[in-house]
């Protein structure tokens, strides 16, 4: 077994990983993420109880207990580069003992929940929906520098939609990965299903056109109109794909879920969109506190 040199894996002096500043007591096997650190307070502002708080750069952590449940909410910033960030970090503190620097024989398998916000790609998409990531579509080329990327990914999926997309190869190699399908039965009834791309930015990497001219100004009328076995991609955001495929290369369970707050084919948007992050939230802790995901 390998050992994992301190330059790899950083332990801060006080016992704590290098980025999220947080030891392996302080984090719970069920967790939220969350993009904004604000948003970590909402979330725990639902808890019946605080265990600790802890912050560094944009990682905020609150963790309590929730209807007899211990959950921990972390927040990421935005993007995939974050999500690596934090999903492997989080991965060490369960399943690398920090004082040998060796994997622990018995693995933990976390939940990871992501909650967070999106832009609608469907003309039938109406603002204020939850949209469950059973597919993320990976535009950013994070998993491809992980070995056995190839082994949890639909490529069938993929290679279709490189084909019908007439793929810029200047950009990274999409990658398809799907969902933990034990959290989608667990929210399927109340949210719709979807297929989410995960974009490396919010302007152009998303098809808009601000002054800086995309290099496919209509990527997004292809994506409109791309069909997988009855299945259509429905929404934007920038973190889902890297999540779920960490996540299932490394045995945790882990999936997204986003509230739509822009209209991209109907261009139009709703920027008070709190109540409905908010409806959001409560549905998803009262749903993971009632449930067994073991």
């Amino acid at each position: 077994m390998r050992k994992i040199e301190s330059s790899e894996l950083i332990i801060n002096n006080d016992g704590s990983i290098f980025h999220l500043h947080l030891k392996p007591e302080n984090i719970a096997d069920i967790i939220i993420l969350v993009g904004d650190p604000n948003r970590v307070a909402l979330v725990a502002s639902y808890f019946d109880s605080i265990e600790c708080q802890v912050a560094n750069r944009e990682f905020m952590t609150i963790t309590g207990v929730y209807k007899n449940k211990r959950m921990s909410v972390i927040s990421t910033g935005i993007g995939t580069d974050n999500i690596d960030i934090v999903v492997t970090e989080l991965d060490a503190l369960v399943n690398v003992d920090f004082q040998t620097r060796y994997e622990k024989k018995i693995k933990k398998s976390l939940t990871i929940l992501r909650l967070g916000t999106s832009g609608g790609v469907q003309s039938d998409i109406e603002l204020g929906i939850p949209i469950f990531s059973r597919t993320s579509i990976g535009f950013d080329g994070l998993l491809n520098f992980y070995k056995n990327r190839n082994s949890i990914c639909e490529l069938d999926m993929e290679a279709e939609f490189i084909s019908f997309i007439d793929w810029n190869p200047l950009l990274a190699k999409p990658y398809f990965i799907n969902a933990d399908e034990s959290l989608f039965e667990l929210f399927k009834d109340s949210t719709k299903e979807g297929i989410t791309i995960s974009a490396p930015g919010f302007y152009a990497p998303q098809g808009r056109w601000v002054r800086l001219e995309p290099a496919d100004a209509q990527i997004n009328s292809k994506i409109e109109k791309f069909n997988y076995k009855g299945r259509k991609i429905t929404n934007y955001e920038m973190e889902s794909s890297a999540l779920a495929g960490l996540a299932k290369l490394m045995g945790h369970k882990a999936a997204t879920i986003c509230v739509v707050i822009a209209q991209r084919v109907a261009k139009k948007v709703n920027t008070q969109y709190n109540n409905d992050v908010e409806n959001m939230i409560q549905m998803a802790l009262d749903k993971l506190s009632k449930q067994q995901l073991d």
